[in-house]
């Protein structure tokens, strides 16, 4: 093996609940893994903000554990991926620092501008791959622009969250397609920023960074940032791409007809394909891949795990405790039926205002049932993604499962039991964006086909569907859809 193949590769990801970081070899293992927590900030109803800064700080703290786990190895990167939480608009001034903090992804306060672009602008949605929606950076640019005026006037680049680690890092301006993709200001067919969305929010197109592959070279690690963290002073950065690509890099999803369902913080389910294949009407998201000439399209939902965790914290429990009690004492549907907008939705409602619920609760009603109805109904939001994509080439195929959410068997079950289609989980799936993010580092050095190396892991094992409980799902999720159009503007 030559040189330039025998070091390591680091990835990565800015999540919205964590930074996490991984250190690969050559041979797809994992030597050492760290999570940061980072907070959000919600100073306003429909607000959702977090500091830049507090991600370089946790970035750093990953990359301090990581040498603590593995000095040698850590000594040896080669070369540096990055992956991160898409839409957050993180706006730098002249002297490359943030001028506020950053609107992310969640951020539903631009539904007004998003509806007056759509009104105003329709033919853009097929040029940008989405319509607008309050939760797209551009979107929330002109919101900037209305609301904060001396801040927007002083935009000298924007940048998307993994581009600021890129920023300190390397001192580049730079993203890559798949981020680009989803800030309502890309030209999905042609992969290049779109000059007309730019002008319709007022933005300079100057302020907008230089695009690249994310199995392109980006920069060189500082030196003052190499010597501190003991690299070598060649250490290169890729790329890299936004969280739902990069972790479809990881399991290998980057050919025609893969498809996967990524259950973090938001949930996506995800259909890549070779060609860009835009369907705004249904709220589809169709953007380009983190790797050349490859393009998917996604079920974007803004409630994945994190609307379990936020009914764990409500009823006091840890969330694997919690999860273990339904997995103790189910039997099939609860008697329970939710809504889990906690964060408005995307697919299939474009909605920023929607909310949660939980209907059928007594005075006997135990937490367990509680934690249960969550989870179909995040169950339930992935089939009204999988209706809004529309039939897949093969409605029988596995689809893969990645992120924290997909450790839970139980969740397995119900999701196949739902889409009453096959779920595989790899193993090391779990590791999702950060280990993606890994395996465009190195491709990005070594020069490798990214069809040799973005291969799917090992199988850890395949969940399929029960058929009683496809047949016992079906009525309640079509309850569970009569209930949001029953309370729809009411609460």
């Amino acid at each position: 093996m030559s040189e330039r193949r025998s070091g390591l590769f680091l990835g990565i990801d800015i999540g919205t609940s964590g930074i996490k970081a991984v250190l690969v070899d050559v041979a797809r293992r994992t030597l050492a893994e760290a999570t940061v927590p980072i907070g959000i900030s919600r100073p306003h109803p429909l607000w959702s903000e977090q500091d830049a800064e507090d991600w370089w700080q946790a970035v750093e703290v990953a990359g301090a554990s990581l040498k603590r786990q593995a000095p040698d190895a850590f000594a040896r990167i080669a070369a540096i991926g990055l992956s991160g939480q898409m839409h957050g608009a993180v706006i730098l001034g002249h002297d490359h620092r943030p001028l506020r903090p950053v609107m992310l992804w969640n951020d539903g306060r631009a539904s007004a501008e998003a509806a007056e672009l759509q009104v105003q602008y329709p033919d853009l949605a097929g040029q940008l791959g989405v319509l607008p929606m309050a939760g797209l950076t551009f979107p929330k640019l002109l919101w900037l622009a209305r609301h904060e005026p001396e801040t927007f006037a002083a935009i000298d680049c924007l940048l998307l969250p993994k581009d600021y680690i890129r920023l300190k890092l390397t001192g580049e301006l730079a993203s890559d397609m798949s981020d680009a993709a989803g800030t309502w200001g890309f030209d999905q067919a042609y992969r290049t920023w779109s000059d007309e969305a730019a002008y319709v929010i007022g933005l300079d197109a100057s302020a907008l960074p230089r695009l690249v592959e994310g199995t392109e070279i980006t920069g060189i690690v500082r030196p003052e940032i190499a010597a501190r963290w003991g690299l070598s002073s060649a250490v290169l950065v890729a790329g890299g791409g936004g969280d739902a690509a990069v972790g479809a890099v990881g399991i290998g999803a980057i050919n025609e007809g893969a498809s996967f369902v990524s259950l973090g913080t938001s949930c996506q389910l995800v259909r890549v394909g070779s060609s860009y294949r835009p369907n705004v009407e249904s709220l589809v998201h169709a953007f380009a891949h983190a790797v050349p000439e490859r393009w998917y399209q996604m079920g974007a939902m803004l409630n994945g795990a994190s609307v379990l965790a936020w009914g764990a914290q409500q009823l006091g429990r840890e969330v694997s405790d919690l999860v273990g009690e339904v997995e103790a004492h189910f039997t099939g549907p609860s008697h329970l039926l939710a809504l889990p907008y906690l964060a408005g939705e995307r697919t299939p409602h474009n909605n920023p205002d929607a909310k949660g619920a939980i209907i059928g609760l007594t005075s006997t009603t135990s937490p367990q049932e509680i934690a249960q109805a969550l989870m179909e109904a995040v169950a339930f939001s992935l089939a009204d993604a999988d209706l809004a994509l529309g039939p897949a080439a093969d409605d029988t195929a596995p689809i893969a499962a990645i992120g924290g959410g997909a450790r839970s068997e139980l969740w397995m079950q119900m999701i196949a039991a739902v889409l009453n289609r096959p779920i595989v989980r790899y193993r090391g799936a779990d590791k999702g964006p950060a280990f993606g993010a890994s395996l465009l580092a190195r491709v990005a050095l070594t020069g490798e086909d990214i069809e040799e190396v973005a291969v799917p892991p090992d199988v850890a094992d395949v969940t399929e569907p029960d058929e009683r409980l496809v047949e016992a799902y079906q009525p309640r999720l079509e309850a569970f859809r009569r209930l949001y159009k029953v309370l729809k503007g009411e609460i």
